[in-house]
């Protein structure tokens, strides 16, 4: 039996696919995947903001996997896509989304493009997205199909996103795709003054996904849950 609230997230999120976006979701094979997806990995979980569930029924997930690995995009899963690193399973990317708490029209940074779908879920929340990526065959993909898709708000730039992106700081919200030991001391300086960073830190088996908060200048920082990400690392490969 599906529960009410999950039957009205269902019909939310069909209405959403059928609004035509850059990726033309009305022609889309995968729709019904993309609200069950919304409707049971995420809005049954405790995913409630709005822009978030209509952002996630609308990005073509599909697109940013392997071909031959589409049939699994939709499912409560990480997936390889290259080079050591993977994309998220889709309730750690609302999750992730939803602590941000961001506005349309207010700028946040990404580090870690990855296949470029976390940056094209903040771009369909209306905001202004910066996205870096260290491996450039992985930077070079996540442009070709964030351009495809028409993503006009999204500037992809290839190098380390430890240093973050200090010519275009402050960030309303800073958001971290992979896990450093230690929070980078750029990234904090360049959060706005009651800006917002998630980011998950901590060693490979022992990491904690955060909330830190800008206030005052001073960081507070709250534990959200338990995570495993891939590490962040220097442009030799080396572990931060």
């Amino acid at each position: 039996m599906i529960s009410a609230r999950t039957a009205g997230l269902m019909l939310l999120v069909a209405a959403a696919s059928l609004c035509m976006g850059p990726a033309g979701s009305s022609a889309d094979d995968f729709v019904d995947q993309r609200q069950k997806m919304v409707a049971l990995q995420i809005g049954d979980r405790g995913i409630s903001d709005a822009s978030v569930l209509k952002a996630m029924a609308t990005v073509p997930r599909h697109l940013f996997v392997a071909p031959e690995l589409r049939d699994l995009a939709y499912r409560d899963a990480p997936l390889p896509i290259g080079h050591g690193q993977t994309i998220s399973q889709p309730y750690i990317v609302a999750l992730m989304s939803q602590l941000l708490a961001v506005q349309p029209g207010q700028r946040v940074l990404e580090i870690g493009t990855g296949s470029g779908y976390q940056a094209a879920v903040l771009a369909e929340m209306g905001v202004h997205v910066f996205t870096i990526e260290i491996v450039p065959e992985l930077g070079r993909q996540a442009i070709d199909v964030l351009d495809a898709l028409d993503y006009q708000n999204i500037r992809v730039k290839i190098g380390d996103g430890y240093k973050g992106w200090p010519e275009h700081a402050p960030f309303d919200a800073i958001i971290v795709t992979c896990a450093p030991t230690r929070i980078p001391k750029p990234l904090t300086e360049q959060l706005a003054e009651g800006g917002r960073m998630v980011i998950p830190s901590g060693e490979k088996y022992d990491q904690q996904l955060l909330l830190l908060t800008k206030q005052a200048g001073k960081i507070e920082r709250e534990k959200v849950v338990d995570v495993r990400f891939v590490p962040m690392v220097d442009e030799q490969g080396k572990t931060y």
